[in-house]
């Protein structure tokens, strides 16, 4: 095992603030941690496609997508896990019949199986990621999907979550919620990446601020929670750090004995 320590951050509320703006003290923190030799790494819910941007600002390219779903360490994809295809042809027609809408994502694009749904538009607007929602509803026949979103209230949510077991939810928007393959998480894709460069569990750390990220702050080793994060983040977590607009990763890192 190696001595080399290794960190995983989320994106949204965690690298980035409530208003999608990255702190000058998180990315000056990743380019410290990198100029000490340790590995940095991206774990988010979000598509490759929709934080290219980031990854090339802060120079990273290992990362964990789709809450696990598709691994890149070092720019060479190590792990893939897409959802079920019968199954999901099954939720889209089940979920035609109550007008609920879907976005099916690979690792190139997302398509939405109704036009110019109101739902889809405001939910996806909130990532500001300079992203628009194409319409083809055949687009997860043929292909791998990693990640659907479905448009349903949070009342609605378990009458889908009863049906459907080869999937898990995890609610990010009160209109929509990630459908991921059924025990694929954040917490799985790191080890993918933990494993292949033999890092030991204790030079394990991540930041995470959401529920997609309990299993995550649950499993890591060194594990910090955002001071703007979930209830159920902040009880997963070892330690809580400031917001992320309170230069909560510099905090955290400082805390932590990686950063004076």
């Amino acid at each position: 095992m190696s001595d080399k320590k290794i960190i995983f951050f989320d994106i949204d509320g965690t690298l980035l603030d409530d208003d999608k703006k990255m702190p000058l003290t998180a990315k000056k923190a990743v380019f410290a941690l990198k100029e000490q030799g340790h590995e940095v790494a991206i774990a988010t819910g979000r598509a490759p496609f929709m934080f290219k941007d980031i990854r090339e600002q802060l120079e990273i390219d290992s990362y964990v997508s789709f809450n696990g779903q598709y691994v890149v360490l070092r720019g060479e994809v190590v792990d893939t896990n897409p959802l079920n295809r019968e199954a999901l042809q099954a939720m889209t027609d089940l979920a035609l019949t109550h007008n609920h809408a879907l976005v099916y994502m690979d690792h190139l694009d997302m398509k939405a199986n109704i036009p110019n749904d109101e739902l889809v538009e405001k939910s996806v607007q909130t990532l500001k990621a300079k992203i628009s929602v194409g319409y083809d509803p055949l687009y997860f026949h043929g292909r791998d999907i990693y990640q659907t979103l479905l448009m349903c209230t949070a009342e609605e949510e378990p009458y889908y979550e009863a049906v459907f077991k080869a999937f898990d939810f995890v609610r990010w928007h009160p209109s929509s919620v990630d459908v991921v393959p059924h025990a694929g998480s954040k917490a799985k894709g790191i080890r993918e990446i933990t494993s292949r460069l033999g890092i030991a569990d204790e030079n394990q750390y991540a930041f995470g601020d959401g529920l997609n990220d309990v299993e995550m702050l649950t499993t890591i080793h060194n594990s910090v929670a955002m001071g703007n994060g979930c209830d159920e983040a902040k009880a997963a977590a070892k330690m809580v750090t400031k917001r992320a607009d309170e230069d909560g990763i510099l905090y955290g890192l400082q805390k932590l004995g990686l950063l004076s």
